[in-house]
């Protein structure tokens, strides 16, 4: 599989209001990973910190995803249309998008 940046999925939501990468609503990071373990798939690229981060205008995707078991994933690569990112049950950051297998 070859993707370009403009196929990734984009982050179309953000409501994670403690990440420094968050602005209302919308993620400045270049990219985000989405990690954890199998039934959890948290925004490993969440940071909790006072300071801002992230750069000024652009359109965050999801850069890599470890979660193998999720439908979405093919060769730990996020193919879904686009990803919300939220608080989940144990995590402040998840991958609301998803679905394991």
């Amino acid at each position: 599989m070859s993707m370009t940046l403009d196929e990734l999925p984009a982050v179309a939501e953000c409501s994670v209001a403690g990440c420094s990468y968050n602005d209302h609503s919308h993620c400045h990071a270049a990219a985000v990973t989405i990690g954890g373990s199998v039934g959890d798939a948290e925004c490993a690229t969440f940071i909790p910190l006072g300071k801002k981060g992230g750069l000024d205008k652009v359109l965050t995707h999801v850069g890599a995803c470890q979660r193998a078991e999720c439908v979405h994933n093919e060769s730990l690569e996020c193919t879904a249309a686009s990803v919300r990112i939220g608080a989940g049950s144990t995590d402040d950051a998840d991958c609301l998008t998803y679905d394991p297998r």
